[in-house]
């Protein structure tokens, strides 16, 4: 398994005296976490301990609470990702990072928000195919995508191949190919994963889409379709592009040669 690029470029500073050795094992540690009034807690060493970020779920929280979170972890870490941010939780995010210099990107198809001063992780070599069926089904693929890209992938799109006309997947999937994880996003009836997983040789995951009405509707029957297939498919839970983001970048990246 390829070294955790975080922990590489840390050992790297270190050989290279720009951070003592104190410093080094408190990262290393992976441990570090920092108390924000009396209602958060950041994880500040998940991406050395994980090989990812720590990202917040907007979904419930409190928007004050929401923006001071995210506003910290930024100026902690130098970035941040926020999922299932609603217009107003983003308006009022951008706002108080725009008064704290902190520039701040609303990625509204897929409803994430990257907020903080450093650049854009450093690529690893790692390619994720994200395919949907339908174009209901690109607001969960769109928040895999900026997961897998905060976590140093190329990501690859093939949006609206459907599963009813079959003929449209053959061509949009030959250009994602060279990819090592695929994410397949389907509501409905949920047939497309496990097609895709009967024509191709990488990992594929499967991620149910709450599209879909009547009974079992919702995602559910989807969900049980996937968890059914006879192709060999890993499945997340309904709408969980982050979940399905996140497990196919760490495919991809231990994918590649180191």
């Amino acid at each position: 398994m390829p070294t955790n690029p975080t922990l590489q470029d840390l050992l790297a500073r270190y050989r290279d005296g720009k951070i003592s050795l104190e410093a080094a094992a408190e990262a290393i540690e992976g441990l570090r976490l920092e108390r924000i009034g009396d209602f958060a807690c950041l994880d500040l060493g998940r991406n050395v301990r994980c090989g990812m970020p720590e990202v917040i779920l907007a979904e419930g929280k409190d928007p004050h609470h929401l923006a001071e979170i995210t506003i910290r972890l930024a100026e902690t870490a130098g970035r941040c990702v926020v999922t299932r941010v609603d217009p107003a939780q983003a308006s009022l995010i951008c706002e108080r990072a725009g008064h704290a210099g902190i520039p701040a990107e609303y990625r509204e198809a897929g409803r994430v928000l990257v907020v903080g001063k450093a650049s854009a992780p450093k690529p690893t070599g790692g390619i994720v195919a994200i395919i949907t069926a339908g174009t209901s089904d690109i607001r969960v693929a769109e928040e895999a995508r900026v997961i897998a890209e905060e976590m140093g992938c190329v990501v690859r799109t093939a949006y609206d191949v459907g599963a009813a006309g079959i003929h449209r997947l053959f061509p949009a999937l030959k250009p994602l190919l060279g990819a090592h994880a695929f994410i397949v996003c389907a509501g409905r009836e949920g047939t497309l994963p496990a097609v895709v997983a009967g024509l191709i040789d990488k990992p594929v995951i499967g991620v149910p889409v709450s599209v879909g009405y009547g009974y079992m509707g919702l995602g559910q029957a989807a969900l049980a379709s996937m968890l059914q297939s006879c192709s060999v498919v890993a499945v997340v839970n309904i709408d969980a592009g982050f979940t399905a983001g996140a497990f196919a970048a760490r495919i991809a990246n231990n994918g590649v040669s180191p």
